[in-house]
C-alpha cells in the first residue's frame, strides 16, 4: 500500500510526479488496513540528505501492498549542517525525543561520512549507539545501511571494520547463501547490488559477532547479514536503495575534484556499470578536461545527458523484493505483539521459529 503524506516533506510531492502513490492523511483514513510506522535515521551529508530520504522513501512505499506506511524521517544534532540541510530539517524532520514518546514498529538508519579512522571517535558515535540501544528495546527491528552496519557491529559486536586499501565501487553480482530464510524468500539466487566503500566486515567477522550471512559475493564480500534471531537487525553492506543515476553523479563528483585539484587522480570507473559506448564517451570527455586543466580554462560541460538513457538498473527489482519480505516479517511480529492473532507461539527471541 501507499506512503501517507504525514507531513508537507517534499519527497512526497517528488514521488507523486514520479507516479508513485502517494495518500494524503484525510484518504488514508478511509483505508481499513493496519498502518506502520517506520522511522529513517538520515546521517548522510548536507550533498545527499534529501536525495537517500527520497531513496528510502521510494523503496519502502513500492516494496509491500500489505500496510500503510508513514515514514518518520529524524537526524542527530551532533552531525554538521549548513543553513540549507538545517533549514529542511527543521521544518520537515522530527526529533527522537518524538519518536521515542509516540513509537515506531521498525527504524532504518544510513550511512554517514566519516573523519575518523575509528568510528568511536565520530561525534556521531554516543548518539548513534543511544538511538540503537533505545531501539533493540522499542522497535522490531532495526535495518542498517553500509556505515550504520559498521558502526552496530562495532559497538554491540566488537568487530571493526577493516579498510580495503582501495575502494570497492559499481555494480557486483551476489549469491543467496540461505535460500530458506524469510527475508530471501522468493528472491533471485543472483542479483546484483551497488556499492561505494573503502571499509568492510568480513564474513569471518560477522560470524565471529554470532550474525548470519545471507548474501555475499566472491567481488564485493558480504551484502546482506541478520541477527541470530533473524529480524532484531538487518546489515547491508550494499546500496540496493540507490536511484540508476547514483554512481553517476557519483563519477561526475570525483572528475569535478579532480579538475580542481582536491582529487590527485583520475578516477577510474565504477565497475560494471557504464557500458562500451559510455566507457568511449567519458574518455573522449578526459581529454577535453585534461586540456582544460593543463591551460587553466574552464571545465567542459560533464557529459551527462549522452549517457543517462543508456544506463541499466540491474538491483531496483530484488532490492523491492528483499524490503517487502523485511516489511512484512516486521507486519507479522507487529501484529502478534499487539495482541492480533496473527501469528500464534511467536518467541520473542526467535520470532521467526528459525532452527
Amino acid at each position: 500500500m501507499p506512503l501517507v503524506a504525514h507531513t508537507d516533506l517534499p519527497t512526497f510531492n517528488r514521488l507523486r510526479q514520479e507516479g508513485q502513490n502517494v495518500l494524503s492523511p484525510e484518504r488514508a483514513t478511509h483505508q481499513h488496513i493496519r498502518e506502520l510506522h517506520i522511522g529513517l535515521l538520515n546521517m548522510m551529508p548536507d550533498s545527499a540528505i534529501e536525495a537517500t530520504e527520497r531513496q528510502f522513501f521510494r523503496l519502502v512505499g513500492e516494496a509491500n501492498p500489505i500496510a500503510q506506511f508513514f515514514l518518520h524521517p529524524f537526524t542527530l544534532e551532533e552531525l554538521p549542517r549548513g543553513e540549507k540541510a538545517k533549514a529542511h530539517i527543521d521544518a520537515y524532520y522530527e526529533t527522537f525525543d518524538q519518536l521515542k514518546r509516540d513509537g515506531l514498529d521498525a527504524l532504518i538508519i544510513t550511512g554517514a561520512n566519516v573523519t575518523h579512522p575509528d568510528l568511536a571517535q565520530e561525534a556521531f558515535w554516543k548518539p548513534l549507539t543511544e538511538v540503537v540501544d533505545w531501539a533493540y528495546d522499542n522497535v522490531t527491528s532495526v535495518l542498517c545501511s553500509c556505515l550504520a552496519t559498521h558502526a552496530v557491529v562495532q559497538s554491540h559486536h566488537g568487530q571493526k571494520r577493516t579498510h580495503m586499501g582501495d575502494k570497492l565501487w559499481g555494480v557486483y553480482s551476489h549469491r543467496v547463501i540461505d535460500p530458506k530464510h524469510p527475508l530471501v524468500n522468493d528472491v533471485n539466487t543472483r542479483f546484483d547490488v551497488p556499492h561505494s566503500r573503502f571499509n568492510q566486515i568480513t564474513t569471518g567477522q560477522f560470524q565471529q559477532a554470532d550474525l548470519k550471512v545471507l548474501v555475499e559475493s566472491v567481488e564485493a564480500g558480504v551484502h546482506l547479514a541478520v541477527s541470530k534471531d533473524g529480524l532484531r537487525v538487518v546489515y547491508f553492506q550494499g546500496h540496493p536503495e540507490y536511484d540508476t543515476i547514483s554512481l553517476l553523479k557519483e563519477y561526475k563528483r570525483e572528475v569535478t575534484l579532480y579538475f580542481y585539484g582536491q582529487r590527485i587522480d583520475y578516477p577510474p570507473f565504477p565497475e560494471n556499470y557504464f557500458s562500451l559506448r559510455n566507457q568511449a564517451i567519458f574518455n573522449e570527455y578526459r581529454e577535453r578536461l585534461e586540456l582544460a586543466k593543463s591551460s587553466q580554462a574552464t571545465m567542459p560541460e560533464f557529459p551527462e545527458d549522452l549517457v543517462i538513457d543508456a544506463l541499466d538498473n540491474t538491483w531496483h527489482d530484488t532490492a523491492e523484493a528483499v524490503i517487502g519480505n523485511w516489511i512484512g516479517l516486521v507486519y507479522q511480529i507487529t501484529h502478534h505483539i499487539r495482541n492480533i492473532p496473527f501469528m500464534e507461539g511467536v518467541d520473542p527471541d526467535n520470532p521467526l521459529g528459525l532452527e
